[in-house]
């Protein structure tokens, strides 16, 4: 026999109508459901100070671990950091060094003196290039 029809054999009834024995245990099942949902207070064991305080002492060594661990990775990032700014004024000094190197060679007295030393020598004539447009009439 189904749900529907064991359901169509009963007379069916209001709230009014209900017992006051039936709305009684339905209330108790009700809330025991209920409070079974939540874990009673009661019945376990009070954690005593002394769990607690250890707790405490737990948390916090791990918590002052883990910033000990992030102040250490800063602080070797730090270290990095500057030995990087080293270099970079190390090559920054290096390529100043080039420079006034290759200054040097390509002054005019020096290059002069590089030049009589190879047997060259300085022109009588000098020739000066005219580079301005011509004007005028062209044929083309």
């Amino acid at each position: 026999m189904s749900f529907a029809t064991a359901r169509a054999y009963l007379p069916s009834r209001t709230p009014a109508q209900t017992p006051k024995k039936n709305r009684k245990a339905v209330t108790e099942r009700t809330a025991e459901v209920i409070l079974g949902l939540f874990p009673d207070v009661n019945s376990g064991a009070r954690a005593t100070q002394k769990y607690f305080a250890k707790f405490l002492t737990i948390v916090s060594l791990i918590g002052f671990l883990a910033l000990l661990g992030i102040n250490t990775l800063l602080a070797q990032d730090a270290f990095t950091l500057s030995n990087l700014k080293y270099e970079a004024k190390q090559v920054a000094d290096q390529r100043d060094a080039i420079n006034r190197s290759i200054d040097s060679h390509a002054a005019p007295e020096n290059l002069a003196a590089s030049a009589a030393a190879l047997g060259m020598r300085p022109s009588e004539t000098p020739v000066f290039l005219d580079l301005t447009p011509a004007t005028g009439v062209t044929r083309g």
